[in-house]
């Protein structure tokens, strides 16, 4: 299975993509081809609801920035993982801007699963963010396949680079 991770983590060495690495690494055991993108590295402008993608050249946005990147991983892809610290209840502003990009695609035409990796310093913070994120696999016509959420301590404790190797492991 072909898989997109879309990580909004900043941090190069933070918690976020400590998760993730182990889910790569849990995957790609079994076979899984894994590609990540650093999102919040990458020129990705938010959607200004311009509508070019609709009304002028269908499922082409008129920003031509790291997003062409990205709609060309989707393409093929079977499944989007979505990974991010929580910033004020909420994926990061790089992620958040890259998910409002999927507007001229509107759906990856290939994925049917959807994960989800969450870091943060508080154990209540996820009920938004897990909210917006089973309304967007809802959308998108997917299955959700699985949540992971690190905070606090639990952050790169080898419990839980062990439960992200294993959601890999078990798709």
């Amino acid at each position: 299975m072909k898989i997109t991770v879309l990580n909004g983590s900043p941090r190069a060495n933070g918690n976020t993509i400590a998760l993730v690495d182990s889910f790569k690494k849990g995957a790609e055991s079994v076979g899984h081809n894994v590609t990540v993108f650093n999102v919040a590295t990458m020129k990705i402008n938010g959607c200004i609801g311009c509508e070019y993608c609709q009304d002028k050249e269908y499922g082409q946005c008129a920003f031509k920035d790291d997003m062409s990147k990205i709609y060309d991983n989707l393409k093929d892809t079977e499944m989007v993982v979505f990974a991010s610290p929580v910033y004020y209840w909420g994926f990061t502003g790089q992620l958040q801007s890259t998910l409002s990009r999927f507007y001229a695609i509107d759906r990856p035409p290939k994925a049917e699963k959807y994960g989800l990796i969450l870091s943060s310093y508080s154990p209540n913070v996820y009920d938004a963010i897990i909210s917006q994120y089973k309304d967007v696999v809802a959308y998108l016509g997917g299955k959700e396949t699985g949540i992971i959420t690190a905070y606090g301590p639990q952050n790169k404790s080898p419990e839980k680079l062990t439960e992200a190797y294993n959601f890999g492991k078990n798709l």
